[in-house]
């Protein structure tokens, strides 16, 4: 099992869209994936899921996100019930949050499509980065509880894997350089960034690469001075990057003038060819030396899925599906049905374009098992 993430520090890059579509398509190839949303803005979870059916999972957990210890003695039939349904993120780790007893068991994962499912995430997850803030100086003098605190995201992955058997553990993040992230993306195995063909991507590749190594430097100071078996409490390797593809590009338009490779228009081109040089000097070798020179150099499934999808990312959240089973649903909106079934073949192709994504993606994520031996 691996623990994946894609991060940007940009906002507005797909992010969301791709976490999604990457992990349906990780189930087409016969892959068992699991969603974990750790972005407090929840995007993954309503391209997912029914507002309505996730207000009904939030109102549940009220009670415990106030106050979980209190409200898990008053209610203990209504507490045991609880966990034999689908909960949030937010909840499976409150109780490390409030530094009690972990869960003696984890609730079912909602099950979106065959091999796919998620953990749906929550508003109220500030409370949780609030006490990692709080505590990260513990961290120091391995404080046992702080380090269950800062390692809860990858065990309770882990335990997922374990009792479901899946294959990958994807998780979404928010936009932000901040601790909850510094956390996430310093304890998964391996991360990609998006860029979009613009000056702000080049920026974030800087921005990702100079904290990446004041992160890594941070968690190397933590263990020097903790115990082996503390330790054992962190993955055994720091995390690994495993390239950046170009997404949500525009096509070239023929009057315009253009670049040859990646039928984008040429002032797009300047930028995406300028992305290679930032990975270079910005992201450490360190992280990266498992990667072949053209996995660094080339995005991640080359043209597969780098041009906008246009109306594509609004629909999939509106029915909640991948782009490519949308033309199939029955119950269309009278609006949506001529346009999306005139450009069906548009809609279905992108499954054979997200799964070359995905196949290159695995290519580089198998690098990392190689260098681990």
């Amino acid at each position: 099992m691996k623990i994946i993430s894609i991060f940007n520090n940009k906002g507005g890059v797909g992010k969301t869209t791709l976490v999604y579509h990457i992990s349906h398509s990780f189930g087409c190839l016969g892959y068992k994936v699991l969603m974990i949303d750790l972005d407090p803005q929840c995007n993954l979870t309503i391209n997912s899921i029914s507002e309505d059916q996730l207000l009904k999972i939030w109102e549940a957990e009220d009670k415990y996100i106030d106050d979980y210890g209190r409200s898990m003695k008053e209610c203990p039939d209504e507490y045991n019930s609880m966990l034999n349904e689908s909960r949030t993120a937010h909840f499976l780790l409150k109780p490390t949050e409030e530094g009690l007893a972990e869960l003696e068991k984890i609730s079912p994962p909602i099950k979106l499509k065959d091999n796919v499912d998620l953990v749906p995430g929550r508003l109220s997850l500030h409370k949780f980065e609030n006490k990692i803030a709080e505590n990260w100086n513990s961290l120091y003098s391995g404080d046992p509880g702080v380090i269950r605190l800062i390692t809860a995201i990858r065990r309770i992955s882990e335990l997922y894997a374990t009792k479901y058997r899946y294959d990958f553990i994807v998780i979404d993040t928010s936009p932000s350089l901040g601790i909850l992230n510094k956390v996430v993306i310093s304890t998964v195995d391996g991360f990609f960034i998006p860029c979009q063909p613009d000056m702000f991507s080049l920026y974030g590749i800087r921005n990702i690469g100079q904290n990446l190594q004041l992160w890594k430097n941070e968690f190397n100071n933590i263990y020097t001075l903790i115990s082996t078996s503390k330790r054992s409490y962190f993955p055994t390797e720091f995390v690994q990057f495993l390239g950046y593809t170009i997404y949500n590009a525009k096509m070239n338009n023929k009057s315009s003038k253009s670049a040859e490779r990646y039928n984008l228009a040429l002032a797009h081109y300047n930028y995406v060819k300028q992305i290679p040089e930032y990975i270079n000097k910005f992201i450490t070798p360190e992280v990266r030396i498992h990667l072949k020179e053209d996995m660094i150099t080339l995005p991640i499934g080359g043209e597969a899925i780098m041009h906008s999808h246009n109306t594509f990312p609004s629909m999939s959240q509106k029915y909640k599906a991948p782009f490519w089973d949308i033309p199939g649903i029955e119950n269309l909106e009278e609006d949506d049905k001529g346009t999306i079934r005139g450009n069906r073949r548009d809609y279905e192709i992108t499954k054979s374009k997200y799964e070359e994504f995905t196949n290159d993606l695995l290519k580089r994520i198998a690098k990392l098992d190689e260098k681990e031996v």
